[in-house]
């Protein structure tokens, strides 16, 4: 197994993307990028942590690919926006890909450049590629949000 991790503005909704994917083992939600450890979603929801929020995902490479994992995460978000999600705005809610191997950190360079030159979007993609820091795991009231609460169309 291997292990993807993806902030894509709040993060329960590409929890849902991503735990529908076919080869998609394990999703968790948490926080990632700050300077504070332990952080609960007030602390990261006040902006002042610098923690994004990130859905981590673990899968089956024979069954789904890294890249096929950066699709998705270019499709459930608007990478263009640096710190906001539609409604939602601040450093928590930036996009960015946290690499866990320098092959992941290659594809998504590659796949960020072909975003810019070919994407959809037309602007210019504010999205960070970086190394993994460590995950610090959501309460557990976060974690699969909208299935706890019969709403698995992952819209807020």
């Amino acid at each position: 197994m291997e292990t993807a991790t993806f902030a894509a503005g709040c993060f329960w909704g590409p929890e849902v993307t991503f735990s529908k994917v076919n080869g998609v083992t394990k999703t968790a939600v948490g926080y990632m990028g700050g300077h504070t450890d332990s952080p609960s979603y007030r602390d990261v929801c006040t902006g002042t942590t610098n923690h994004a929020e990130v859905v981590q995902v673990e899968f089956d490479p024979d069954v789904v690919s890294y890249k096929q994992l950066l699709d998705i995460f270019w499709d459930c978000h608007d990478p263009t926006q640096a710190n906001r999600q539609g409604p939602d705005v601040g450093t928590q809610y930036r996009s960015a890909i946290f690499c866990h191997t320098p092959e992941q950190q290659d594809e998504a360079e590659a796949s960020k450049k072909a975003q810019a030159n070919t994407g959809p979007f037309g602007r210019p993609i504010a999205t960070i590629v970086e190394p993994a820091p460590t995950f610090w795991r959501a309460e557990e009231s976060h974690q699969k949000y909208f299935e706890k609460r019969g709403m698995m169309s992952g819209h807020h």
